[in-house]
């Protein structure tokens, strides 16, 4: 690889970091040609674009960045796939499914909306992170609930003031 080859797939994967709120570093060395064609489907249908990358010029490209990856540099040993999606936890949820009949890919370390992890140990956290969207929904049920149990007590309550004053006015008779 040429010295423009190489600035230009760095100005690449720069850009990319850039656009990127969450990107997964994993380890996908001894998956066959069969099972790696598996794994960049999952991604795809995942919305989750999986690329094998050069460590070093991965780590010029974060150095590059505007983004602080902080100790995540250092997990760049070995072989290398970034994975870079629009949802926090969805190529996590890729690995851990595809887990379930092979040993690999094993995470390495991901930088999400900020937030770093590092190591194979932060999988099940990463799988539990809920989506922008998901937030959303939440956010949106605590707000309502208050409002219902308001209307409940008032459905309820109502039936049970017109019961209290039918028996007063029958016991008054």
């Amino acid at each position: 690889m040429t010295r423009e080859e190489k600035s230009q797939v760095i100005e690449d994967l720069t850009a990319q970091l850039a656009s990127s709120a969450n990107i997964y570093l994993a380890d996908i060395s001894g998956l066959n040609a069969g099972a790696t064609s598996d794994l960049r489907r999952a991604c795809f249908k995942a919305n989750v674009k999986l690329a094998v990358v050069k460590n070093t010029l991965l780590a010029k490209a974060m150095e590059a960045s505007d983004k602080q990856f902080g100790e995540l540099p250092t997990v760049l040993k070995g072989n290398t796939s970034v994975m870079y999606s629009e949802t926090g936890n969805a190529p996590a949820k890729v690995i851990k499914n595809f887990r379930k009949k092979s040993e690999k890919p094993l995470l390495k370390g991901a930088f999400i909306e900020e937030a770093i992890y590092i190591g194979d140990n932060q999988l099940d956290t990463l799988v539990d992170i809920k989506s922008r969207e998901e937030l959303i929904g939440d956010i949106v049920m605590l707000l309502q609930s208050p409002a219902k149990n308001v209307i409940s007590a008032l459905q309820s309550g109502g039936g049970k003031l017109a019961g209290i004053i039918k028996t007063l006015s029958e016991k008054e008779g």
